[in-house]
């Protein structure tokens, strides 16, 4: 007996061929893909917050109630004692005044002085110094330190410095005059409270 095996076509030889190739090629490919979804992922992430303190301070004529003055236009009013409009040489009148944070301020303060006398006042000069309570009068005046000082500072919401001024009439006052003295408190914010 004889078997007769059939040939099988060279094309047909080269289709099976190019067919196991291609699946060779889908196996690699499937193999690849199932070790990406294999792979660990992992993330980091920092992200800040940011945001601006607040700072000011606010003056006060009795101690108690305290507003903000920031403008030479919106300056506080003195209560100098009784005849300050109506001086005469040798006269000396006093007010007190407090300077104090405002209560949302986040920053302590530097607070420098300046005080400028309108020139119509000749023969005016004016004084200060700091005192432990408000109050203003000879007395509390020569209790008083720093007299003149330029600076003091505001460590803390409970820091109020109490200042007393002095204005002096002097022996050159002309008669009829009349003029302002400004008193300029500038702050500049320091180390947070």
């Amino acid at each position: 007996m004889t078997i007769e095996r059939a040939e099988t076509a060279p094309s047909t030889r080269q289709g099976w061929t190019k067919a196991r190739a291609m699946l060779a090629g889908g196996l690699v490919l499937g193999v690849g893909a199932a070790i990406t979804l294999a792979a660990w992922t992992d993330d980091e992430w920092a992200t800040g917050l940011f945001g601006s303190g607040t700072f000011g301070i606010e003056g006060s004529t009795d101690g108690t109630t305290f507003a903000d003055h920031p403008t030479e236009a919106d300056a506080e009013d003195l209560d100098f004692t009784v005849a300050a409009e109506n001086l005469a040489p040798g006269d000396v009148v006093y007010a007190p005044f407090a300077v104090q944070l405002e209560r949302d301020s986040t920053y302590d303060a530097e607070v420098t002085i300046a005080q400028a006398v309108d020139p119509a006042l000749t023969g005016v000069s004016a004084d200060y110094v700091f005192t432990t309570a408000l109050g203003c009068s000879e007395a509390a005046y020569a209790a008083g330190t720093d007299e003149n000082a330029a600076t003091f500072a505001l460590d803390s919401l409970a820091d109020v410095q109490n200042v007393c001024f002095r204005v002096t009439a002097g022996d050159d006052l002309a008669q009829g005059v009349t003029g302002g003295i400004t008193w300029n408190f500038a702050a500049v914010s320091g180390d947070a409270l």
